[in-house]
């Protein structure tokens, strides 16, 4: 048994008004994966899986909240896993383009977790054009951080197209078996407690408690959204950044702002002198320990955008300015400074009046082209939570020379979301030919 960090509670305490789910949608080369009939090979998919799985923990255990006076929430392991509930095949309709791959992504994100089973899952989505195949892989926030969740889900993957997958480590609990397409049942031993007639009577009111708060957050599903890609190269953006005296990250808020400006100017709205603030998360983690980390260790940073700004040059080496004042002073993660219920019911009430709407990440991804059961990824965009009144979300994520970008926006609020990813699009394309000449400092 394992209690959640302050961190990880802190991902936990709102997940009902909006569930902290992150994850990932990625496209594979479908070589490995389809067999001669095009049909996915689903059971040497769960087989990789279960070979890897002892590398992730998180995946499986079971999240736990005791009753009241018990202490907080914990990580206990599963009884089982049973891998054809969580990795699993979902067929795209025609015509099978990417717009048809976000919607299914979309839907699939609706559906949540089922919080009686270890809080991740994937699904292949097939019938992609050119014989490729979808990946989205959703898992609690709880689980993992940013930085922790690319770690996680690269313990699946493989270096070649060759590379068999690591054997399960000796001194696993219990035995594996596969169930051929039923997938792979993975029994975990579980510690044992003993029960009062009290404790279980408490036990089995808290059980109906949590069935009726399941129910009511179903019938109060999360907004819809709507998904957006942006395509780019890391060297590129690294190229724009060193020219500008500027971090990646800053590029990043740069084509943020250049895609509200386009967004606000296409809707008719002025933009003169507007300043957008951003929420950004800033890891705390150490260099050296973000490949095998887990849980969550981040600080919050809010950056004005100067949208407002017409030059591009300029607004980058403005908001570069700002995050290197910001990034100079000391920083507690978020989940120290909400130790306590109190303050963390406190924090709700600002979270819902706070004065940012929009969120971004960006994560450093492996730098070399993975494989999974000899199929190579080819493509990979993160996708973010979107909690209290922030209704865009803009991920970055760079990969094999890629540096792609999800643009995840509140459906009744940005029903013209091309308008944004298009302005971004152009910000960088005006960075990418500004001449070093040009730029101002």
């Amino acid at each position: 048994m394992e209690r959640l960090n302050a961190d990880d509670q802190l991902m936990l305490w709102g997940d009902k008004s909006w569930p902290q789910h992150i994850g990932g949608i990625a496209i594979l080369d479908g070589g490995g994966l389809l067999n001669n009939d095009g049909q996915l090979r689903i059971e040497a998919v769960r087989r990789a899986v279960e070979a890897r799985l002892h590398l992730v923990p998180r995946f499986r255990q079971l999240l736990r909240t005791p009753r009241w006076g018990l202490g907080g929430p914990f990580w206990v392991d599963a009884p089982t896993v049973d891998l054809a509930e969580h990795v699993r095949v979902v067929p795209l309709p025609a015509p099978g383009d990417e717009a048809t791959l976000l919607r299914e992504v979309e839907r699939l994100r609706r559906q949540g977790l089922d919080r009686s089973r270890p809080q991740w899952r994937m699904w292949f989505l097939t019938g992609l054009v050119g014989g490729r195949v979808g990946l989205f892989v959703s898992m609690h926030h709880t689980i993992a951080d940013g930085v922790a969740g690319v770690a996680a889900v690269g313990a699946f993957l493989d270096t070649g197209p060759g590379t068999s997958g690591t054997a399960a480590a000796h001194g696993t609990p219990g035995a594996t078996r596969t169930a051929g397409t039923a997938g792979a049942l993975v029994p975990v031993r579980m510690p044992a407690v003993a029960h009062t007639t009290r404790d279980l009577f408490v036990d089995a009111l808290q059980r109906q408690a949590s069935q009726l708060g399941h129910t009511l957050s179903a019938l109060a599903r999360p907004a819809d959204r709507t998904f957006a890609l942006i395509r780019g190269e890391i060297d590129q953006v690294k190229q724009i950044a060193q020219r500008h005296g500027a971090k990646i990250n800053d590029v990043l808020l740069d084509a943020i702002a250049g895609g509200l400006r386009g967004l606000f100017t296409s809707r008719g709205e002025p933009v003169d002198d507007l300043v957008v603030r951003v929420a950004v998360p800033r890891t705390l983690r150490p260099v050296g320990e973000r490949a095998t980390t887990r849980g969550n260790l981040v600080a919050q940073m809010l950056v004005p955008l100067p949208v407002g700004v017409p030059d591009p040059s300029e607004r980058l080496v403005r908001i570069a300015a700002e995050t290197a004042v910001r990034k100079a002073s000391s920083r507690t993660s978020a989940g120290a400074m909400l130790r306590s219920r109190l303050a963390r019911r406190a924090m709700l009430g600002i979270m819902k009046r706070r004065p940012v709407n929009i969120t971004c990440a960006n994560m450093p991804g492996p730098a070399q082209p993975l494989y999974l059961v000899g199929s190579r990824l080819l493509e990979v965009f993160p996708v973010l939570p979107i909690t209290a009144n922030v209704s865009l979300g803009v991920g970055a994520l760079s990969y094999a020379g890629q540096f792609n970008i999800t643009v995840i926006g509140d459906r009744d609020t940005y029903p013209d979301l091309a308008a944004f990813t298009s302005g971004a699009q152009s910000e960088l394309r005006l960075l990418a030919a500004t001449p070093p000449s040009a730029v101002q400092h």
